[in-house]
């Protein structure tokens, strides 16, 4: 038997990439535009990401800024187990 690969979804990626730059927290919370920098892309692509992944649960907002909640942060761990 081999090693099986499943396609990730884009909004998984993104969720990586925000646990990585440290949005982990209400504290460390980021807005859409320093996500955009942080990550090299379009704000609206940023916002289309944020909005399913807060539609999941994986990511809150509050005062215009996003972290990654509990469930996200569980999502990207089990990501490298």
């Amino acid at each position: 038997m081999g090693f099986v690969e499943y396609p990730v979804p884009d909004e998984i990626h993104f969720l990586c990439l925000l646990h990585n730059i440290g949005a982990t927290s209400f504290d460390r919370s980021l807005s859409v535009e320093e996500i955009s920098r942080w990550a090299a892309m379009e704000p609206e692509n940023v916002r289309q990401n944020l909005e399913k992944l807060i539609s999941g649960s994986y990511v809150s907002v509050s005062s215009g800024k996003y972290y990654i909640t509990t469930s996200g942060i569980i999502k990207v761990l089990s990501m490298y187990s």
